[in-house]
């Protein structure tokens, strides 16, 4: 039976062959558009080797993994078990690895994921269960993991593998320096892996430091591997693994050497791939206008010169002779290139009005536009585009903020208990209707587990959206425009979230509909680690889709930024707005007033700094890039990609 992997995505370029477009490339991999897609596909392949065991009335032996990577896999099995009978009562799993020390009751053990995400929502026999156990006294742990590895060979080993990768390459927890004969042990887990573990624990010192995992030879000796990755975060160790040399210091490169080792992956984890960051050292391409524009911002950035100065030789010395050969000149390259650049460049957000605007991102007309700027939590407005916004206003445009979540889980609970005793202190026995009290009282003996009161997550979201208006009354925004819509799909009490649901989409329509936008701006940094973002500009996506026979979206244009975590690239950017050193200052003071999000930011992600010194980097970084392009010098530089929705 063919795997559901031999499926081939579109790829976006001709070479002369396979083996001449992945000629770098060490281990067989797939390219999907989005994680959704295959995640589709990679349940599919599971779904039918299951099905293929039952027929031959054969047990079939998953090992599992956990992680985000896998969630919709297992989302995806689950509606296969209720939609299409899928049965798992032949199933037998074992699970890479756990925490230790871990309770299975612990709402961060991987006992606790894995029958919240899967075992829990289908007819998997309990005994046939099989995760490594986190409570197993130290004297007795080795005994366990050895007998771990013996229950897996005595039902004839592992069938089929799912993995996810660490940024350190671990695939289970074999962090680097593991050997390729290791079996099931205990292990000390990397800095990085416990950095970036930190937000799911309220900190990395909750962390555990050490944890049990399958080794690298029981993963090796599964009859099919599937390793699946997404996002920018991925990029790097993805290439490491998929191109570099085999090394203990990234334990995945292990997987060069099976001979059934499939890499699913998004195409922002593919990114870093030779083949896709520069496809003209590879083969023949079609050079598209996106295309050509990466392809000259890298040979800038090789020789080091600016684009005006590029010559025939750079362009023949670094595998775009056929570019050099279509377009006639390096010159006749130089100047369209340097215009496209240049073109992108407004101090005029909303458009600049009577004016040509041929060439310039946005429209002259009509003058004073209504605008809407979504933001997922209720600081993502002032850190991504906060001096494209002060613009906006100033420019004289009716300016609405719309915060889609109330970012309630990102408010520590020392910050609200603060906040719950001043009010206590003030109202004293009246209350007015709030028993501060029994905030301040649930507060002080919150388990370690415990989802929030509901009126604690009141009080979190009230915190942070008395931050959000502090903000936006600096920049210069009227109350009454300032929005919040607080998605039910984020009101969980805790870092998983509900999936998108109607009633979101509904929320998000009926404010697009009556603010009539002509321009939206909304988040488009999918590299937020807890998936927030993305779920919010779905949100936005379906209901611009549902609204956009309405007369008005005729004249909207959906604009996307990016957040704390990832700027565009140079050859996205649509709309490059320049900021002045007092405009930084500005945007600076204005991420400031959320001061529930400084010094102890709960979800930083793998980025120790704080966002406002994120945000400022960026957009620092951003504006030398244009300047060594060879275009105008200046301070900051906020940039936007243009969607077609």
């Amino acid at each position: 039976m063919k795997s559901a992997l031999e499926i081939k995505p579109d790829i976006s370029y001709k070479s002369a062959g396979k083996f001449e477009e992945t000629r770098y490339e060490k281990i067989h991999n797939e390219i999907f558009k989005n994680s959704a897609e295959a995640s589709k596909i990679v349940a599919e392949e599971i779904a039918q080797l299951i099905r293929s065991k039952q027929e031959k009335n054969k047990t079939c032996v998953l090992g599992l993994a956990t992680g985000s990577s896998p969630i919709k896999v297992y989302e995806e099995l689950v509606r296969m078990h209720r939609e299409e009978g899928l049965s798992f009562s032949n199933v037998i799993s074992f699970n890479l690895d756990e925490y230790y020390p871990m309770s299975k009751e612990n709402n961060q053990s991987y006992h606790y994921f894995m029958h919240q995400h899967l075992f829990n929502h289908i007819d998997i026999k309990p005994e046939n269960i099989n995760i490594p156990d986190g409570t197993v006294s130290i004297d007795k742990l080795n005994q366990y993991c050895i007998d771990y590895e013996m229950n897996i060979k005595n039902v004839g080993g592992l069938d089929f593998q799912l993995l996810g990768i660490g940024r350190t390459g671990h695939v289970g927890f074999n962090e680097p320096g593991s050997h390729i004969n290791s079996g099931t042990r205990i292990i000390t887990l990397d800095h990085i892996t416990r950095v970036d573990a930190s937000s799911d624990f309220n900190g990395i010192d909750n962390v555990p430091k050490r944890a049990i995992t399958m080794g690298v030879s029981t993963i090796m000796r599964s009859k099919r591997i599937v390793l699946m990755a997404w996002g920018q975060n991925k990029a790097d160790i993805i290439k490491r693994t998929v191109q570099g040399d085999i090394s203990s210091d990234v334990p995945a490169t292990f997987l060069q050497n099976h001979n059934n080792a499939t890499f699913v992956l998004d195409q922002s984890a593919a990114s870093e791939l030779t083949r896709f960051k520069t496809p003209w050292l590879v083969g023949q391409c079609i050079w598209t206008h996106e295309l050509k524009s990466k392809a000259i911002v890298w040979l800038c950035q090789k020789t080091k010169r600016t684009i005006l100065k590029l010559t025939d030789r750079d362009y023949n010395n670094n595998g775009m002779s056929d570019l050099l050969a279509q377009e006639g000149s390096a010159y006749d390259l130089n100047i369209n290139m340097f215009n496209v650049l240049q073109h992108t460049i407004t101090g005029w957000p909303g458009g600049k009005p009577n004016t040509d605007d041929s060439h310039r991102p946005e429209r002259a007309n009509p003058a004073k536009k209504r605008v809407i700027l979504f933001s997922p939590h209720p600081d993502d407005d002032v850190i991504s585009m906060g001096g494209t916004f002060s613009k906006l206003i100033k420019q004289g445009h009716e300016v609405h903020v719309v915060y889609q979540t109330s970012g309630n889980i990102a408010v520590t609970d020392d910050e609200a208990l603060k906040f719950a005793e001043v009010c206590n202190d003030f109202v004293g026995d009246a209350g007015n209707g709030v028993d501060f009290k029994s905030i301040i009282d649930f507060l002080n003996n919150k388990s370690e587990n415990q989802i929030d009161s509901l009126e604690v997550r009141k009080l979190k979201g009230l915190i942070r959206r008395r931050e959000s208006y502090a903000a936006t009354r600096y920049i210069g925004l009227k109350d009454e425009n300032t929005h919040f819509l607080d998605l039910p799909f984020y009101e969980t009490g805790q870092v998983k979230k509900k999936p998108l649901g109607t009633d979101d989409i509904a929320i998000v329509k009926d404010i697009i509909a009556k603010i009539k936008p002509h321009q939206v701006f909304a988040a488009g940094d999918l590299a937020d680690p807890h998936g927030t973002h993305e779920v919010c500009l779905n949100a936005i996506f379906a209901a611009m889709k549902e609204l956009k026979p309405e007369k008005y979206m005729n004249d909207c244009w959906l604009w996307l930024y990016r957040g704390a975590w990832h700027e565009w690239d140079i050859h996205e950017i649509d709309m490059a707005v320049p900021l002045s050193p007092s405009e930084v200052l500005l945007k600076r003071h204005a991420i400031l007033y959320h001061q529930s999000q400084k010094d102890r930011v709960m979800f930083q992600g793998n980025d120790s700094r704080e966002f406002w010194v994120r945000a400022e980097d960026r957009n620092k970084s951003t504006a030398i890039l244009y300047d060594e392009l060879g275009l105008a010098e200046y301070e900051a530089i906020e940039a936007f990609k243009r969607f077609d929705y």
